[in-house]
């Protein structure tokens, strides 16, 4: 486990990925980081979902390890809807070589039909309008404020990295297919925001002016003093994971303190792991959760984050990073 200061200027991996690779190769293995470090965070935060922070500590003391159960009795290492549905987005950009709006819908409606072993109110009430009246972009809905297009946007980030308004835009392509709501859609695209600053190896102290820029825009997403709310509203969800992120000092460090927060803890944790995994670097990921991860599925999403950078305009342009 690499273990680092918050006041370091350059993420852990940043001086080995320019003295021995490239930079787009070190962006291939930060987006593995990212993509394994979410399915890590979705499967170590399952189990204590809907627990209250007490709840966890009376049970486990502090969860850090692969439990499996909870109220979905999952399988240790088991990931849930955050994982299934980026891999859907991931898995129809990877197809077509590019971006297919429908292509990501009629896999999410593929997922749908296949039972998943939980989906949100908001996905599938959208999804369902997509299979059933061919609807794929939903209404503006003031209440659908909940995290479900932010937590499936990581393939977004990694196939437009490099284009800030590319980001932009097909952020709010996919999140509309099910939540058409501004806080949303600024939680969605600044998660994209800072996953390109980690993707590309910034500093710690670039991400945190990112997300302060976030609270700029919406003060409601301001997440110091922190308020300990990790409900599956967004806002509670990013103020988790900027809370947990920025004063952690590792990727096991984030990822525990943002799953033993409770509430909505497998998207807590998916989100908080992706930008950790992006930060720290694949490497950082410890190998006893990882082991309990399906070993198909971790060399998929592995595969996967390499096709979508590769795919990307920060490959396409050999790995020149965006201005600061």
């Amino acid at each position: 486990m690499v273990t680092r200061c918050n006041c370091c200027s350059t993420p852990p991996m940043s001086k080995l990925s320019m003295s021995h690779i490239s930079e787009t190769e070190a962006a291939i293995s930060r987006a593995r980081g990212a993509f394994l470090g979410l399915a890590i965070g979705d499967a170590l935060g399952a189990p204590v979902e809907f627990m209250t922070r007490g709840e966890i500590r009376d049970k486990y003391g502090v969860l850090k390890e692969m439990v499996g159960g909870g109220w979905l009795r999952l399988k240790p290492g088991q990931v849930t809807d955050d994982t299934e549905m980026s891999l859907c987005i991931a898995r129809a950009i990877a197809k077509t070589g590019g971006w297919s709006l429908t292509g990501i819908a009629d896999h999410l409606a593929g997922w749908l039909k296949s039972k998943p072993i939980d989906v949100g109110d908001t996905c599938r009430r959208g999804i369902r309008n997509y299979m059933l009246r061919d609807i794929i972009e939903t209404p503006v809905n003031e209440w659908d404020g909940g995290n479900g297009a932010a937590m499936r946007n990581l393939p977004v980030a990694l196939f437009t990295l490099g284009d800030q308004a590319l980001l932009a835009e097909y952020t709010l392509q996919q999140a509309h297919i099910t939540h058409n709501q501004p806080v949303s859609d600024a939680a969605s695209i600044y998660f994209g925001k800072v996953l390109h600053l980690a993707l590309t190896g910034r500093s710690m102290q670039r991400l945190r002016r990112e997300a302060d820029q976030l609270v700029a825009d919406y003060p409601t997403f301001c997440f110091e003093p922190y308020k300990g709310l990790a409900t599956g509203y967004v806002v509670d969800t990013m103020q988790t994971v900027f809370h947990c992120f920025f004063k952690s000092r590792s990727f096991e460090g984030c990822v525990v303190e943002t799953v033993n927060q409770g509430g909505d803890a497998d998207t807590t944790g998916a989100i908080a792991g992706a930008l950790a995994g992006a930060y720290y670097g694949e490497e950082a990921i410890p190998a006893r959760w990882l082991k309990k991860v399906d070993k198909k599925l971790v060399v998929e999403i592995t595969e996967l984050a390499e096709t979508l950078v590769r795919l990307s305009p920060f490959a396409s342009a050999g790995g020149v990073p965006p201005s600061p």
